[in-house]
């Protein structure tokens, strides 16, 4: 925008409407500036006034007039068409057009060259993993500079590439996007917030915000806390949630609990009260029901230890675990304190901690063989809920993918090498190691059942992808050329072969990639090959389950055969599943009659 200094007639109308400056000079207007609508505020510093007239700006039942009154302003640039009233102090903040800022007590951000960024400590709470947050960082960039910290120069090259794109913040994280809505806040510190008029966030009611930036179309109200954090897109947080030193995926919502030195992929909702979620890696897709404590490490006497969880971790209600925990995908735990560490190692299965038999209890498959519509709706409305425009973080929404499959793979030959084991020492009951920490044992519950429905959930994998593709002619045999890729990596939603991911950590390191830009492009190129690479893989999967390189006719007639089975089973399973709440008399007892029960739950 081209600015002028303000006229002498300018100026004796702003004083006669109360407005104070340290210096007329430094207040620069736009060429359509109106002095008419700004009463009753003091500039200090360098100031910038884009245009405002005779208008509205609003904010559902809240409309406010154009212009600025009863705020004090230093070292700002409003956009065009603002609403800012009663803002007892605005300093180093650029504001977008068509903003709404009304009763903020503090809204602050360091400036000049010298200005000092904050820096997160995401996934533990000693800091070994801190990372440094900008405008534009996305989920996976956090993940992947905080993960991979053996590699000290691509670190290193990391923090240069993020001060280099904070040079071009010409100080600060002080900005606000177009049409954002900022109101009834006490404070907001080096915060920046992304909004546009066709994806626009909103603050309100919050309590203070420091260090951190929020994505386009995100939601803050009710009384929050956050500090040192990076949002993505559509994010919610709410009712007296308490953030620090944590990156929440898009499309999430955290509220009334504490969440700390975490990072979390798309597509998590923890939206009651909990103790806390501390020092953990949730990969998305995922739920923590009411009275979670994860993350108590009070059985080590250092602050170094995480909680580790793939995709569609669903702890259940006042579930309480330890530090060191990992889990495989979509694993669900059920109400219990978990006494020991764990390294669940069988995707799907359902978790139970039996204090009457003194055991851990793993069932394998669970949400195939018991929950199938929980199962397939899971995927359908991580998809169907995704509101974001920008869409700068890829994300796999689809519960069975490569990182799946292959986790699958693994758990039936756990699952083979612990039912051979039971019947060399002519036991019935058959015991996993190395999933609990301590003496007592871990007992696979239905290990036949789960080792054939994993069969059935590798086939069903692979087969929905390739049986659009080839029908019943069979596929090109070079899909089977070349080994198959059994490590994906998981970047902030984005599945990615890990020998891609080592290519591209090497050429940052080499400086192939020189900014964070050039690093997105690889992402968005990685993930426009995915959709081959996922054929690949589902070919060679089947064909690892034939132990062939290549499959013949009969083969691939057998699988298209097999899959139709199983679609079919997947569809009475689905209505076997949800029957079970709709037959419940125990469900059905707080309703008069069905007529209610149907006009209340549908």
């Amino acid at each position: 925008m081209d600015y002028r200094n303000l006229t002498t007639e300018e100026i004796a109308a702003l004083k006669a409407q109360g407005n104070r400056a340290e210096d007329w000079n430094k207040i620069l207007v736009g060429q359509t500036f109106d002095p008419a609508c700004i009463y009753g505020s003091c500039f200090g510093g360098h100031v910038y006034l884009g245009a405002v007239a005779d208008g509205t700006v609003k904010d559902g039942d809240l409309a406010l007039p154009e212009g600025i009154t009863a705020s004090t302003l230093r070292d700002c640039c409003i956009g065009d068409h603002c609403a800012i009233h009663n803002v007892k102090m605005l300093s180093g903040y650029s504001i977008g057009n068509n903003c709404l800022l009304f009763n903020i007590d503090e809204m602050t951000a360091s400036i000049g060259d010298d200005a000092k960024y904050a820096w997160l400590e995401p996934m533990n709470e000693n800091g070994g993993r801190r990372i440094m947050p900008f405008s534009g960082m996305t989920i996976g960039d956090a993940y992947m500079w905080a993960r991979f910290r053996g590699q000290a120069k691509f670190v290193e090259r990391l923090e240069t590439l993020t001060r280099n794109e904070l040079k071009t913040l010409k100080g600060g994280y002080g900005r606000v996007g177009d049409h954002c809505v900022i109101k009834n806040t006490k404070l907001i510190h080096n915060v920046a917030v992304n909004s546009s008029a066709e994806d626009r966030s909103r603050v309100e009611e919050c309590i203070a915000l420091t260090d951190g930036v929020i994505g386009f179309g995100c939601k803050l109200e009710f009384g929050i806390i956050a500090q040192r954090f990076l949002l993505g897109e559509h994010v919610t947080l709410e009712f007296g949630l308490r953030l620090n030193d944590t990156v929440v995926g898009d499309n999430s919502t955290l509220a009334r609990c504490e969440v700390g030195n975490s990072i979390i992929f798309p597509a998590h909702e923890q939206h009651h009260n909990n103790s806390f979620l501390i020092a953990a890696l949730v990969m998305g897709q995922s739920n923590v029901a009411a009275g979670g404590t994860l993350g108590s490490n009070h059985n080590s006497r250092t602050a170094d230890n995480e909680i580790s969880a793939g995709r569609g971790f669903w702890p259940g209600l006042c579930v309480s675990l330890k530090h060191s925990s990992r889990f495989a995908s979509y694993c669900l735990l059920a109400k219990a304190n978990y006494p020991s560490e764990l390294n669940v190692t069988l995707p799907f299965a359902l978790v139970n901690n039996n204090a009457s038999k003194n055991c851990l209890e793993v069932m394998p498959a669970y949400w195939w063989m018991y929950n199938m519509y929980a199962m397939d709706r899971n995927s359908r409305k991580f998809a169907a809920r995704d509101k974001r425009l920008y869409k700068a973080q890829h994300v796999e929404f689809d519960n069975l993918a490569p990182d799946t499959a292959e986790e699958i793979i693994i758990g039936r030959d756990l699952l083979h090498i612990w039912a051979e084991e039971a019947n060399r020492e002519g036991r019935t009951e058959i015991l996993a190691h190395g999933i609990e920490k301590g003496k007592r044992k871990t007992v696979i519950l239905k290990a036949g059942e789960g080792y054939k429905a994993y069969y059935d959930m590798l086939v069903h994998y692979a087969m929905k992808t390739l049986e659009p593709i080839f029908g019943d002619k069979l596929p090109d045999a070079s899909l089977g050329d070349g080994e198959r890729i059994t490590r994906w990596v998981n970047i902030g939603g984005q599945l990615v072969a890990e020998n891609d991911i080592n290519q591209l950590i090497a050429d940052i390191e080499n400086g192939t990639l020189d900014s964070w830009d050039a690093v997105h492009k690889r992402f968005d190129a990685l993930w426009e090959a995915y959709p081959e690479q996922k054929q690949r893989h589902c070919y060679q999967v089947l064909c690892h389950l034939s132990q062939k390189q290549h499959l013949d006719a009969e083969e691939w007639a057998t699988y298209r055969a097999h899959y139709q089975r199983i679609q079919q089973y997947i569809a009475d399973q689905k209505v076997i599943s949800r029957k079970k709440d709709d037959t419940n008399e125990f469900r059905r007892a707080t309703y008069w009659n069905d007529a209610e029960m149907n006009a209340v739950l549908g």
